[in-house]
């Protein structure tokens, strides 16, 4: 069957799911915290996190590392695994203040793979949430995809599914490059369409196909492909 073009993937899920919200962060280094502060959250379970971390400790890199256990805790505890994600917190303020002098912007004025390397110093963050920071600090103009965003194109005949999960996601890209809009507000909302897609109907098992906008064009579901 004949591939649907990006843009009308994006259309449609906008036309059924409304205009998404990106969380409001200041810069890459709250970015590299709202990854880290509650392992396998809901959205607004995050969000509580990350509202707690403000409020109870600071998001300082040097307010996280002083911060006790018992406060670093309280902001995990919003997850699975806190007491590894309370040391994720600490370690990702050891980075920024051992590395990066406790400020992070100046990354984003560096080339793009030196850019996206820095980033992936910092636990829970691989390509896929380098590239979704400098995608959402607005520094370079790519369709950073996670997990469910992917899975979305690949069962609609974006690329294919490898055993690598990176080698997976380039061929993805690659896939995509050429239907890409450039501007940021457009990608970074097909970004967080696709995420929700992929969470609320397009989900790894049992996916909701008969709900799902895109089914007619759908390879995955026209042909019960297994992925």
């Amino acid at each position: 069957m004949t591939r649907i073009p990006l843009q009308q993937v994006v259309e449609r899920l906008q036309a059924h799911y409304g205009q998404p919200k990106p969380p409001k962060l200041a810069g890459p280094w709250e970015m590299i915290l709202w990854e880290n502060v509650a392992y396998l959250a809901d959205d607004d379970r995050r969000l509580e996190a990350f509202q707690t971390l403000k409020k109870r400790v600071g998001t300082k890199p040097e307010q996280v590392i002083s911060a006790s256990d018992e406060a670093l805790l309280e902001v995990t505890r919003h997850g699975i695994l806190a007491n590894r994600f309370a040391k994720k917190l600490r370690r990702c303020a050891q980075i920024a203040l051992e590395e990066f002098d406790g400020d992070l912007r100046p990354v984003l004025k560096l080339l793009f793979p030196k850019a996206k390397k820095a980033f992936q110093k910092f636990p829970g963050i691989g390509e896929p949430g380098a590239e979704k920071i400098l995608l959402f600090s607005r520094t370079y103009p790519l369709l950073a995809l996670e997990s469910n965003g992917l899975r979305v194109l690949l069962r609609l005949g974006f690329g294919a599914e490898k055993k690598s999960y990176s080698t997976t996601y380039r061929l993805v890209q690659k896939a995509i490059g050429g239907e890409l809009d450039k501007a940021f507000s457009w990608l970074i909302e097909a970004h967080l369409l696709l995420r929700r897609h992929g969470k609320d109907l397009c989900r790894r098992i049992d996916p909701l196909c008969e709900q799902c906008p895109l089914a007619a064009d759908c390879e995955y579901y026209q042909e019960g492909d297994p992925r």
